[in-house]
């Protein structure tokens, strides 16, 4: 697979190996509540991957720690990138790492900025098989009030939801910006559930599964719902080619902010929009807005 068809195809399905969407299919062709139940798992599964040599640079040179999150009892490595008193928390997405945001840390060292960052359960580093949302929240949570106070907030893609959640339930910071950041949790499950190749009722079903499990509509975590709750200026970014997760989130997202501005992309897809000169620039140039870097 070239570089072109790389870039056309969802992470989830370039990550997940094949033998075991061959037997999603299978199970999904003899019962849907087993390929369910199957799937279920799958979709608390991050895959790792190799480091990207852009992220070496970062990973080397941050001061890295194991940090306990009591309230998941997990632990995560975090990464320190800096010396600046004027820290920006950064939050990868799913199957990413704390050096995912490589390119705009290097970008915001130079403006005199810190960040800080953490691989969340099950990803990078940090130990574990399963991970999910509530874990990325918690962790933003706790890195808050031991790490902080944070100017400012970056997430990509579940990050940026995650960071959503997190400033509606009162994470304190200035500025926020989102990148790739979907909003509907129907709406993953169900591109989950495409990518698997399985069938539209058994993500149904999966979805189901886990309101019942966690005791509430998981929508209620969608992106648009805490943007409701979100009144610090927010920028929201997303390319139109995204294959990942549909631009029209980010209109989504961006309709309910209080004080939301939109960026929208074109041909950066859902991860080179991380490395592109052009969008980081944009990202320093909001946070510096009313910093005193």
């Amino acid at each position: 697979m070239d570089q072109k068809e790389k870039d056309a195809t969802p992470v989830q399905r370039l990550l997940i190996p094949k033998p075991i969407l061959y037997l999603a299919k299978l199970l999904d062709s003899i019962s849907p509540y087993i390929s369910m139940r199957y799937g279920a798992r799958l979709f608390l599964t991050p895959f790792r991957y190799k480091m990207p040599s852009r992220e070496k640079k970062m990973f080397e040179d941050s001061l890295q720690e194991k940090v306990y999150i009591p309230k998941i009892k997990k632990h995560v490595v975090v990464y320190t990138y800096g010396n600046s008193d004027q820290k920006i928390l950064l939050a990868h997405g799913w199957s990413g790492s704390g050096t995912q945001l490589s390119v705009i840390a290097e970008a915001l060292l130079a403006k005199g900025y810190s960040t800080v960052s953490f691989d969340a359960p099950a990803h990078g580093q940090s130990p574990g098989k399963l991970s999910m949302m509530p874990y990325f929240i918690e962790t933003i949570q706790h890195l808050s009030a031991t790490k902080g106070p944070f100017y400012a907030a970056i997430g990509h893609s579940l990050g940026g939801m995650s960071l959503l959640r997190a400033v509606k339930y009162g994470l304190p910071i200035e500025r926020l910006v989102i990148i790739g950041t979907a909003n509907s949790i129907t709406a993953i499950t169900r591109n989950f559930m495409k990518n698997m190749q399985l069938s539209e009722r058994t993500g149904q079903m999966m979805k189901a599964y886990f309101d019942e499990k966690f005791g509430e509509d998981l929508d209620n975590y969608s992106g648009s719902i805490s943007a409701k709750d979100v009144h610090i200026p927010t920028l929201v970014i997303h390319d139109q080619h995204d294959v990942d997760v549909h631009y029209s989130a980010a209109h989504e997202i961006n309709a309910v902010l209080t004080k939301g501005d939109l960026l929208i992309t074109e041909k950066l897809g859902h991860r080179k929009i991380l490395g592109d000169p052009t969008v980081i620039q944009q990202i320093v140039e909001y946070i510096q807005v009313t910093s005193n870097c």
